[in-house]
């Protein structure tokens, strides 16, 4: 995703507000490997408020949600809502968000919660351009591997991770 913008002479930041990843340490890897990326490409990287307190509030009574349910909904809203304050506090036109390029993430949902935050602002554009197609998703794949991205196995919320594991004793249990 980066690297086709960059390509097009689209001038990009990197806006890092992630408060839904738990635990802790699985924020701290994931930023950081968002602060190393951007260093290698002079990308500038903003870093916003770990705050999990405006993340479990929003999301609370939706504990059992499946992935992709109203939980993830709620979740984007609050992301991106901080995400296009951000960007209209600081004079970019168009945000976009990586969140769409994700096997955990459904397109659609994620488009509509980037469109709600944009709408707030007359003067911001939430792009929702699908970075699957096109090759995109196996060019993200194989940039990955050649910066040794760390990849997780879960969205990066504690319902999430919970699920994960809860698949994963299954399989483990069942022999699959």
């Amino acid at each position: 995703m980066i690297e086709a913008l960059r390509q097009a002479g689209i001038e990009l930041a990197i806006f890092f507000y992630n408060p839904n990843i738990h635990p802790r340490r699985e924020y701290e890897i994931r930023k950081d490997e968002n602060i190393r990326y951007a260093q290698e490409h002079g990308i500038p990287f903003y870093d916003g408020d770990y705050d999990t307190d405006a993340w479990f509030q929003r999301v609370r009574g939706l504990e059992h949600e499946p992935e992709r349910g109203e939980r993830c909904s709620r979740c984007f809203d609050l992301r991106f809502e901080r995400s296009a304050l951000f960007a209209h506090e600081n004079g970019f036109r168009v945000f976009t968000s990586s969140l769409g390029f994700s096997r955990w993430k459904r397109l659609e949902q994620v488009n509509r919660s980037g469109e709600r935050a944009a709408s707030r602002y007359p003067d911001l554009i939430y792009w929702t351009h699908n970075w699957r197609k096109g090759g995109g998703q196996q060019r993200g794949i194989e940039i990955a591997r050649k910066e040794g991205f760390y990849r997780q196995n879960y969205c990066g919320c504690v319902y999430s991770l919970r699920d994960r594991r809860e698949q994963e004793k299954g399989q483990l249990q069942t022999g699959d």
